[in-house]
């Protein structure tokens, strides 16, 4: 699984990497974590509001900041 958190490095963005990194350690599951920063690549991608979660390929979450129990609900 690849699990890739799309924002340009704000409090949120940094805070959603954390909850996506404390999701995965707490459900066990071996997935390749992907900061992506670059603006243009995040706008590639569709996503407008950041931060944004994408999972293998597919925006799951975007223009909030999710908790680790969301995350969780969208990676199992």
């Amino acid at each position: 699984m690849k699990i890739e958190v799309l924002g340009t490095g704000c409090a949120k963005c940094r805070a959603t990497e954390k909850n996506v990194r404390k999701a995965v350690e707490e459900l066990g599951i071996q997935a390749e974590i992907v900061k992506v920063e670059d603006l243009q690549d995040i706008i590639n991608r569709g996503v407008m509001m950041t931060p944004a979660v994408v999972v293998d390929g597919e925006v799951k979450i975007s223009g909030h900041q999710p908790t680790v129990e969301e995350i969780k609900k969208i990676i199992k």
